[in-house]
């Protein structure tokens, strides 16, 4: 009698998204919150830099205009700052919406991990109209990997070779898009195992990823 091996059914599938520029394209907000803290506290800040370099954690950023013992209380300041001004003009960036659905349509769990302050990422998503299942916040880089490993997550989207890093620390695959700070190349170099314009090509990638891993 021929015998049958039993193949371990593999994990639900679960997707973690970044949030800034791999989302969402919140550069105008994050200006306009900028404009708003630099007009309050009398500090000159370049706002076109800041939002060219959108990723490590609000501390840092503020690092470069504050001085150190006050890089705490003005980020708080910030965050207050941050629902009136920069939630509505941040928009959602070209196939963010889609890319969650996809991972629904599989019947996946999508997940955001980010470094922004959880309650103004969920303000975000709630703004734009994309739902994931979970929001996790304060986490950059590696530190992401805690979450993704705590979810599950085969896979982490991001921007960001800080988002590399997250996934890899977490045994994820790193999908990388070059809508944010990051080119192609620095993406790659940071261990990034797929690299995407943006996340329009998501959807067809991510369905060549769940036939193959549950083939």
């Amino acid at each position: 009698m021929a015998s049958t091996v039993q193949h371990p059914r593999p994990r639900p599938l679960t997707v973690g998204f970044d949030l800034d520029m791999t989302l969402i394209d919140s550069r105008p907000g994050i200006a306009a919150a900028y404009r708003a803290l630099s007009a309050e506290t009398g500090v000159p800040i370049d706002v076109d830099l800041v939002v060219s370099r959108i990723g490590p954690p609000l501390e840092t950023e503020l690092a470069h205009w504050f001085p150190a013992d006050e890089v705490d209380a003005v980020a708080d300041r910030y965050r207050a700052l941050y629902p009136d001004h920069a939630i509505g003009p941040s928009t959602a960036l070209a196939g963010a919406r889609e890319s969650v659905a996809a991972v629904r349509a599989l019947g996946g769990r999508a997940i955001v991990v980010t470094a922004k302050h959880q309650p103004n990422a969920k303000l975000h998503l709630a703004h734009l109209g994309i739902g994931p299942d979970a929001v996790i916040g304060w986490l950059w880089a590696e530190a992401k990997g805690e979450a993704l490993r705590e979810h599950g997550a085969q896979v982490y989207v991001g921007d960001h070779t800080g988002d590399v890093r997250g996934a890899r620390a977490a045994g994820a695959l790193s999908v990388a898009v070059t809508t944010g700070p990051c080119d192609a190349a620095e993406l790659r170099e940071a261990g990034a195992d797929v690299v995407l314009k943006d996340l329009t090509g998501f959807p067809a990638w991510l369905a060549a990823f769940e036939a193959d891993r549950t083939a």
